[in-house]
């Protein structure tokens, strides 16, 4: 649960689904997303290496608070890596636009069920 409403979500939590995010999908279903669990906290960058669509990406602690938000990133903008604003714990991967309709933003916090 986030912001304005509840996105069910993946879950890349092994090196190896970490490495392979969204790369190489044809899309993402509305409402949809892929979290990124990390073992420790960190500033872990992120690109669009084989990605056929645009996402958004919201930046969370280990308290669960966003702490950053980037929109509308598009695969054109590989090999640009994305940084987190400071140290990070999870990261939520949405369709282009989602984080927008539910108005995720800085200083909001997600509840996060596994």
């Amino acid at each position: 649960k986030i912001a304005g409403g509840e996105i069910l979500v993946e879950v890349a939590d092994t090196s190896e689904k970490r490495v392979q995010g969204l790369s190489g999908r044809e899309s993402l279903p509305p409402d949809t997303g892929l979290i990124f669990v990390f073992d420790t906290p960190g500033k872990y960058g992120f690109w669009m290496k084989n990605m056929k669509f645009s996402i958004d990406i919201a930046w969370i602690d280990e308290t669960l608070q966003v702490v950053g938000v980037e929109r509308l990133i598009n695969p054109d903008t590989y090999p640009k890596v994305f940084y987190p604003p400071g140290n990070i714990k999870y990261v939520l991967e949405i369709g282009a636009g989602e984080a927008q309709k539910y108005g995720i933003d800085i200083g909001q916090f997600i509840s996060y069920l596994q």
